[in-house]
């Protein structure tokens, strides 16, 4: 049967439409995908798709880094065994003050503190059984900006005005990499930089005092680890803002998850915490200095603080087994550098690398040398220049991108005291590039007679 014209003239008016409302349609999902929101979430997925494909095609927990320098795990537990009896006698009592640091433009100033004498009372006083922190401003974070966002929470309980894009604009400064890691130090660059207020980080925090701090009005910013069942472990921030006795539970703000989320005191601090060698960060006014300063106590000494954490550590390492004796090795390891004891710090990372190399791959945390420097600190300064080098390229090997200025610094220098100039200038170079905030590789390059391609 043929159709009237007016049939097909209708027919052809409905196709028309159908295509035009694709047409529209499309656009309007190209327009939504340009939002902000909605741009972050597709970037944020198409990472992680670009992640997964990289692990299928080269996981990276099959990867090991193993020391030219071996060492026997049973005489290294050994020695540390004896070490402790050495070490847990006691500590030294806080000499002075810690400085801190301030700065103008791109270099450092260090700045003494007040002649303030840490004494805190010989009975504490009782803490209340809860307490809550109320005015952190909490943040879902961007993708992969989570040192950013906390920061942002932290400073936001003192009346800062601002966001994560604020913080990020100097912690992550180049926006066409995925910078990895933001470092304690690095947020306290720059609240002493950017804010009226000021900052200190130290290691070797414990419940107690996480709960000291929170009752007297101090908001904590810590980094801890982080396995969420469908990945493997990394590293995260958290601003943890109150306590209960009652329930067992801090009051925690997480970037990634919820606000107010509640943490179990003991799976927060003697788990997560522990696999960044219980690290702090203090954001606090110029008029509370000196309360803060009595509720640290011996603790305000950063040597004090890092001998607190390595006899913690060698405490520890009887009792743990698997993940938990590496990052407590790892720990010790971190501490001896802090005291700039390089050879003890050497062969405790050999012996944390050991364990890491009899882990199961599910169990291997392939990302910790993204936020973690020691070990090239170490082996640098013990002479073995190889070892940093072979370390950086299995870093890379690890992240599987062009990233971690820290990484190519210090392979760098190691280059440099090998005598390869060239792949000194490159490696100083791309962590410039990387970083523009990262002075060290700018310095090692005028040294050399080199400069920024």
């Amino acid at each position: 049967m043929r159709l009237t014209r007016p049939r097909r003239r209708k027919r052809r008016f409905v196709a028309l439409g159908f295509l035009l409302g694709g047409a529209a349609l499309c656009l309007a999902l190209f327009a939504l995908a340009l939002l902000p929101p909605a741009r972050e979430r597709l970037a944020w997925q198409a990472a992680r798709w670009q992640a997964q494909l990289r692990r299928a095609l080269n996981p990276p927990e099959e990867v090991v880094f193993i020391p030219q320098t071996q060492i026997t795990p049973g005489a290294a537990q050994t020695a540390a065994l004896a070490a402790l009896s050495q070490e847990a006698t006691s500590v030294a009592t806080a000499t002075p003050l810690a400085s801190v640091a301030t700065f103008t433009g791109d270099a450092a100033v260090i700045v003494a503190p007040p002649s303030i004498t840490p004494t805190p009372p010989p009975s504490p006083t009782p803490l209340p059984p809860k307490v809550l922190l109320t005015g952190v401003v909490h943040e879902y974070q961007q993708f992969n900006n989570c040192g950013p966002a906390n920061l942002a929470m932290a400073l936001s309980f003192w009346g800062w005005q601002g966001d994560q894009r604020d913080t990020r604009a100097f912690l992550r400064p180049n926006l066409q990499v995925d910078d990895k890691n933001v470092s304690p130090e690095e947020m306290v660059a720059y609240v002493q930089h950017f804010t009226a207020l000021r900052a200190l980080t130290r290691v070797g925090g414990d419940l107690d005092l996480l709960k000291r701090l929170i009752a007297a009005g101090f908001p904590v910013l810590i980094e801890a680890g982080h396995h969420p069942p469908d990945d493997w472990w990394m590293g995260h921030y958290l601003v943890v803002n109150g306590y209960d006795d009652a329930t067992g539970y801090f009051t925690v703000q997480d970037s990634l998850t919820n606000p107010d989320q509640p943490f179990l005191y003991e799976e927060l601090a003697t788990r997560w915490w522990r696999d960044f060698n219980y690290v702090y960060v203090l954001i606090y006014p110029p008029e509370r200095e000196a309360e803060l300063f009595n509720i640290l106590g011996a603790r305000l000494d950063e040597a004090y603080s890092y001998e607190l954490a390595a006899q913690r550590a060698l405490q520890e390492i009887p009792a743990r087994q698997g993940r938990d004796l590496f990052f407590t090795w790892f720990n010790l390891g971190s501490s001896r550098v802090g005291l700039k004891d390089y050879s003890a710090a050497a062969q405790a990372y050999d012996m944390a690398f050991s364990i890491y190399q009899v882990l199961s791959e599910e169990q291997r945390p392939y990302r910790l040398m993204w936020y973690q420097m020691g070990p090239y600190e170490a082996y640098y300064y013990t002479g073995r220049f190889q070892d940093v080098i072979n370390l950086a390229n299995t870093t890379f090997t690890w992240v599987g991108q062009a990233v971690l200025e820290e990484s190519y610094y210090w392979r760098g220098m190691a280059y440099a005291a090998l005598g390869q100039t060239n792949q000194a200038i490159a490696d100083f170079q791309k962590a410039a590039t990387l970083n523009p905030n990262y002075a060290a590789p700018r310095q090692e390059l005028e040294k050399l007679g080199a400069s920024l391609p």
